[in-house]
């Protein structure tokens, strides 16, 4: 009896991630499913088990970048950089964001000093700490 190897369909969404490089570990991944940065043909998806299959669009939100995907291949394993780029086609370059959703800056300064003003007086400090206190 010999078992024909079936051609492979579909792949575990946190699996696709890590194997085009998109994540660095299937861990990371995972926790980019769960908080519900990435969509899925338009849904947001939750579970790293949800299948990815070819032609599906996928829209990645790394921090403060989105990327828009659609799958070409599959993979069978993680490999170098420029094999990982075949797995997908980007038609769009990637696009750099200041709000997230809600439209909440994602990159602000917490404390802005001028420049020049050298460090800060004891009365400062003692105020920066009770800023952080919260």
């Amino acid at each position: 009896m010999s078992a024909e190897a079936q051609p492979v369909t579909t792949v575990r969404l946190d699996k696709w991630l890590w194997l085009a490089r998109f994540c660095k570990t299937r861990a990371l991944a995972q926790k980019l499913i769960g908080r519900g940065q990435i969509t899925l043909n338009g849904a947001t998806i939750r579970k790293p088990s949800a299948s990815v299959r070819l032609g599906d669009a996928l829209v990645a939100t790394l921090g403060p970048v989105k990327r828009t995907v659609a799958v070409k291949a599959l993979g069978t394993r993680r490999g170098s950089a420029s094999e990982a780029k075949d797995l997908f086609d980007e038609p769009t370059p990637p696009q750099r964001l200041d709000r997230d959703e809600r439209g909440v800056l994602l990159h602000r300064p917490l404390l802005v000093r001028p420049k020049g003003s050298g460090r800060p007086t004891k009365k400062q400090r003692r105020e920066i700490d009770k800023f952080f206190e919260r």
